[in-house]
C-alpha cells in the first residue's frame, strides 16, 4: 500500500472515528477488544506507520515535543536534553524543555497548562517525573502520547526506555569487593527517584552474595547533588573505622566525596577509593578521574524521542551499561588494615 496512508485512511477502513484510532495507538484502556482488532488490522492492511503527527486530533500541529524533568544534576540533564534534541532535530521537530517540582501539589495542573498552552505533539518524561502520579494522571486524561525514561512503576502504562540500575550497582559493588574492599560506604540517591532504591538493592545484593554483612551505618542519604556528597563524606570519613571505599549513586555526589577527602589530606585512591554512577562529563573533570558506571543517558533520551516520534505501541527498551575504570579506585592498601 502507499506509504502516504494516514490516520484518516485507517479510521475509514476500520469503520471507526479518528479519535478511536488515536486511542488504540495510545493503548487507551477504554477500547473494546473487537474495535482494537479492527483498527490494528486496518493499520496492517494499509502498512500504516503511526507518528506523533498522525495522532494529532485537534488544534494546530506545533511541530514540537516537550521534555518534562525534575533533576538536581546539571550534568545528567545536559545529556538528557542533548539526546532528546538530537532525536527531534533529525525529525525536524522542536524541543521544549520544562522543569517541574514533583513535590508541588499543583504539578498536575502545571503539566495540563503546558500541554494546553503550547499544543505540543507529545511528551517525554525524565525521572523522577516518570513516576509522579499527578503528572501521569494529567497526561493520561489529556490523551496525549508520552514516553518515559527509566520508570520504576506502572510499566504497562506507556512505552519506556531504561537501564538495569540494580545490576549496575551490583556490578560496581562487586568490582570494589574484588579489589579487596569490605567496608564499602554507599550514598543513596534522591528519595523521589525510583532508581535510588534499585541502586541500593544492587549494592546490598552484591554484599550478600560475597558474604559481607550489610551495615546500615555504611549507607548515607543523598540528593544527587554535590552538597549531599560532601555531607556523606563527612559522616563516613569521621567515623571509626572508616570505609576503605565509598560508592556514590551519582557522579555529583562522588565529586563531593573527593573534595572532602582532599581537604582531609587523604590520598585517593591510596587511602580511599571513590566510585560514582552515570559517567557524566564531571567524572572526567575531577581529580582523580572517577571510576563510574556509564549510564547511556544520551542514548536513553534519544531512544525515548524516537519511540515517541515513531508512535510505537507499548514498547520497553533496555539499554546496556558499562563499568568505566579510571584512577579513583585501587586495590585496598594492606597497611590500612594493619
Amino acid at each position: 500500500m502507499s506509504e502516504r496512508s494516514n490516520i484518516k485512511d485507517v479510521s475509514a477502513l476500520a469503520g471507526v472515528s479518528v479519535k478511536t484510532v488515536s486511542r488504540v495507538l495510545n493503548g487507551h484502556r477504554y477500547v473494546s477488544g473487537d474495535t482494537k482488532e479492527r483498527v490494528e488490522k486496518a493499520m496492517r492492511d494499509l502498512d500504516f506507520r503511526p507518528s506523533v503527527a498522525a495522532r494529532i486530533l485537534a488544534g494546530t500541529k506545533s511541530g514540537q515535543i516537550a521534555l518534562i524533568y525534575d533533576n538536581h544534576s546539571p550534568y545528567y540533564m545536559n545529556q538528557i536534553q542533548m539526546g532528546c534534541w538530537e532525536g527531534c532535530n533529525q525529525a525536524g521537530m522542536r524541543l521544549l524543555a520544562q522543569p517541574v517540582d514533583v513535590t508541588d501539589a499543583a504539578v498536575g495542573d502545571q503539566v495540563r497548562g503546558l500541554v494546553t498552552e503550547t499544543h505540543v505533539d507529545g511528551i517525554i518524561l525524565s525521572s523522577p517525573v516518570t513516576d509522579c502520579v499527578a503528572v501521569l494522571q494529567a497526561l493520561e486524561g489529556m490523551d496525549i502520547p508520552f514516553v518515559r525514561i527509566s520508570p520504576g512503576t506502572n510499566h504497562a502504562m506507556t512505552s519506556s526506555v531504561f537501564m538495569d540500575d540494580a545490576q549496575a550497582a551490583d556490578d560496581m559493588t562487586t568490582y570494589l569487593i574484588n579489589k579487596g574492599h569490605r567496608r564499602i560506604g554507599f550514598v543513596r540517591g534522591h528519595p523521589n527517584h525510583m532508581a535510588s532504591e534499585e541502586r541500593l538493592f544492587g549494592y546490598r545484593r552484591a554484599l550478600d552474595r560475597a558474604g559481607i554483612a550489610f551495615e546500615p551505618a555504611l549507607v548515607a542519604p543523598g540528593e544527587f547533588d554535590f552538597d549531599s556528597g560532601v555531607a556523606a563524606a563527612h559522616r563516613f570519613l569521621k567515623s571509626a573505622p572508616r570505609p576503605t571505599a565509598i560508592f556514590a549513586s551519582n557522579d555529583d555526589m562522588a565529586a563531593g566525596i573527593l573534595s572532602v577527602a582532599h581537604d582531609m589530606g587523604l590520598d585517593v585512591p591510596g587511602d580511599l577509593s571513590v566510585a560514582g554512577f552515570d559517567d557524566t562529563t564531571l567524572a572526567r573533570m575531577v581529580w582523580p578521574q572517577l571510576t563510574t558506571i556509564h549510564q547511556p543517558t544520551r542514548e536513553l533520551a534519544r531512544a525515548a524521542t524516537q519511540l515517541l516520534l515513531d508512535g510505537v505501541h507499548l514498547t520497553h527498551r533496555r539499554l546496556p551499561h558499562d563499568l568505566v575504570e579510571r584512577a579513583s579506585v585501587a586495590a585496598i592498601n594492606p597497611d590500612f588494615l594493619s
